[in-house]
């Protein structure tokens, strides 16, 4: 029995664990470390603090200071943190608005914010119906095929919109829309309606509807969803469910302060 507990234990990988500790090593009290000190914290030795250091300096998780070489934590992890606080915030301000939404159409009904190119879903209600769409937590797709990320990135500054086209507009079916024109003049209807409607360009067979949600600043950091097969989500549905998705985008984004 002993034996089996410990074949199933996860293996720690070396280099992770003393990459995590030398992050772990800065606090409010020491945000600099030179190398020595980085070692002597680590227990390692000098070279491998720096081998640690660099990579993360690569990674943008350390910065190191030109004047005095010192190592401060970087910009990612400020980005990272500001994910994780943003969808605890967006999650938890949303809950009861996307039960309500769930109740009126029976669809599957997602909340998803912006990563990068991607979209991740943090919020995730499915329909009661047996054929219905399933988006599990911490589930990643591109947001340019997908209603949710259409909606987040109609509203996004050109230049977020222009690092997603120069990422590469990959096909996921026949029906995405891989021609960088063409993406931007649906942003720009996304815009006049209030809403992305995304027919069968993620997924065969999947409709699916989403409205932005603004933050205090105004800024749009996520969109709510209602998504389903086609065979229920008829062009005439979409049109009656968008009302309906589009008030709970701005009854979420007011609970977030926007006015």
């Amino acid at each position: 029995m002993e034996a089996g507990r410990a074949a199933r234990k996860p293996t720690r990988l070396s280099s992770v664990v003393s990459a995590v500790a030398l992050l772990k090593a800065f606090s409010e009290d020491e945000v600099e470390f030179g190398i020595s000190a980085l070692a002597k914290r680590l227990g390692v030795a000098k070279s491998t603090a720096h081998r640690l250091a660099a990579t993360l300096v690569a990674e943008g998780l350390l910065e190191q200071d030109r004047d005095s070489g010192k190592y401060r934590l970087g910009i990612a992890l400020f980005r990272l943190g500001a994910l994780v606080r943003q969808r605890m915030d967006v999650s938890s301000e949303a809950k009861s608005f996307l039960y309500d939404l769930r109740e009126t159409t029976n669809e599957s009904v997602h909340l998803a914010i912006l990563d990068g190119v991607e979209i991740m879903y943090v919020y995730n209600l499915e329909s009661t119906q047996a054929i219905r769409m399933r988006s599990d937590i911490g589930v990643r797709k591109p947001a340019y095929c997908t209603a949710e990320g259409q909606a987040i990135l109609a509203f996004q500054p050109p230049d977020v919109i222009d690092g997603v086209i120069a990422a590469g507009l990959a096909p996921r079916t026949p029906h995405t829309v891989t021609d960088a024109g063409r993406l931007r003049d649906a942003f720009s209807e996304i815009r006049k309606r209030g809403g992305a409607i995304e027919d069968e360009e993620s997924e065969v067979g999947m409709r699916a509807i989403a409205a932005p949600i603004r933050n205090d600043t105004g800024a749009v950091i996520a969109a709510v969803g209602v998504a389903g097969p086609v065979t229920r989500l008829s062009k005439r549905t979409i049109a009656a469910f968008a009302p309906h998705v589009i008030a709970t985008a701005a009854a979420i984004s007011r609970r977030l302060g926007y006015r």
